[in-house]
């Protein structure tokens, strides 16, 4: 399973990456791998500022429906296009063109609390 160093992380499974001033977040390997083939996501939250932990969003799997929470605090500035059409990117490809939204950070600094590769490999053993 990867850890890219690159990005952060959080508990509930989502990756976070720095682009100057916005951010790229998507789900992680485990978090794809445990829900099994994704069929569906639904985001309907552009341009909501939007708290830490909030939910921005669900993907649907062949076995369950699951929340998708922000990383950070902000505002999604954009919506995966790819994904309407073609949502099994996030099982073949959860860190690159499996990414769900871009999003601008209502405090950049936020991204230094959340989990490292290290630590977050560990939280998932």
């Amino acid at each position: 399973m990867q850890f890219p160093e690159n990005l952060r992380y959080t508990k509930d499974h989502e990756w976070i990456r720095l682009e100057g001033t916005s951010a790229v977040i998507g789900i992680t390997e485990f978090a794809q791998s445990e829900l099994g083939d994704i069929v569906y996501v639904e985001i309907e939250t552009k341009d909501k500022p939007l708290a830490a932990e909030a939910v921005f969003g669900t993907v649907e799997a062949v076995k369950t429906v699951s929340d998708l929470f922000l990383p950070v605090a902000g505002t999604i500035t954009e919506v995966n296009p790819a994904l309407e059409s073609q949502p099994e990117l996030i099982n073949s490809d959860p860190y690159g063109q499996g990414w769900m939204v871009k999003m601008t950070l209502a405090n950049p600094a936020d991204f230094e609390n959340l989990l490292t590769a290290a630590a977050y490999k560990n939280l998932v053993g």
